[in-house]
């Protein structure tokens, strides 16, 4: 089993491009003309509303999805991934949403599931537990997560530890690009605040980092570059310096949608407001029918049929 690998490769790289890359399925188009690029020692945020295309580019990147048309390439070289094998292979991890952890397994079995280091020689073989709890306190440590118990399982944690656990494992097993999904969609805003800081911490050992999500309130803080899309398409690239938070919401939504949706919601404010008035008028008006009928001044006290 390999020791842990911090990224060597220099800030400001391209890690990862795409081209004017596409996706079918059957007629429907589900990514068109997409390109991004995606540099050592930065955030990539990737924003878009839900039908954005934002889960078929990370199905292309992650090697789920072959791509139909464009380019492809890492670190310079065209690829076309036959599976998420070969992504994990050319040093693409990808921390899905769901996340790949088993709750009622220890943090040290989720670290290394799949990859468990062993020691013995041939066919005798059997799991190397010391090493495994020693690299995965190590790791979790450099995300800033001093485990106690190793054998604590992964259900007990919080949602933004189990974020980090599934982090450092990316990254002690040599990812150069780290594609997170939706990381903070179901979280607090005190745990959105902590996964946030992971994915700083993780910028900084040198990957490049994606950062897919629909919310740039989130995105802003940590992001060196924006990119925005639309129903499958690109609709523009910033730097963090090009422009503001206000800005990227606005874009995101669409300057007119906005204002009719500001719109929508006055009208909607100003109905109860109304309505209260017509009830309000309407109750006087038949106080003063009945004040004619019984021949009583309303508001006295009267009841009526009395």
């Amino acid at each position: 089993m390999n020791a842990s690998r911090d990224v060597q490769t220099l800030d400001g790289s391209t890690l990862l491009e795409i081209r004017n890359v596409s996706k079918y399925f059957g007629s429907v188009i589900a990514l068109r003309d997409m390109s991004l690029q995606v540099r050592a020692g930065e955030v990539t945020c990737v924003l878009g509303d839900n039908g954005a295309g934002k889960s078929t580019l990370i199905k292309i990147l992650a090697g789920v999805h072959a791509h139909d048309a464009g380019d492809f390439l890492v670190e310079g070289k065209p690829v076309h991934f036959r599976g998420p094998r070969e992504a994990r292979a050319a040093g693409i991890a990808t921390v899905f949403q769901d996340l790949a952890t088993v709750p009622l397994m220890s943090i040290w079995r989720n670290f290394f599931l799949g990859s468990e280091p062993t020691i013995g020689y041939g066919p005798i073989q059997r799991l190397n537990v010391t090493f495994a709890k020693r690299v995965m306190r190590e790791e979790m440590r450099k995300m800033g997560i001093d485990v106690r118990d190793p054998d604590q399982t992964v259900g007990t944690l919080s949602g933004g530890e189990r974020q980090a656990l599934a982090i450092a494992r990316a990254v002690y097993f040599g990812a150069r690009v780290l594609i997170l999904d939706e990381p903070t969609s179901a979280l607090g805003v005190r745990q959105s605040g902590i996964v946030l800081k992971y994915v700083v911490l993780a910028r900084d050992r040198g990957l490049g980092v994606v950062f897919i999500t629909h919310n740039p309130h989130h995105a802003f803080p940590v992001g060196d570059r924006f990119v925005l899309l639309n129903r499958g398409r690109l609709t523009g690239t910033y730097l963090k310096g090009e422009t503001s938070l206000a800005e990227l919401t606005q874009m995101m939504a669409g300057g007119k949608e906005l204002e009719r949706l500001a719109q929508e919601l006055e009208g909607m404010a100003s109905e109860p407001a109304a309505e209260a008035d017509a009830a309000k008028h309407g109750l006087e008006q038949v106080a003063r029918e009945l004040a004619q009928e019984t021949g009583e001044s309303p508001g006295r006290g009267t009841t009526a049929g009395t």
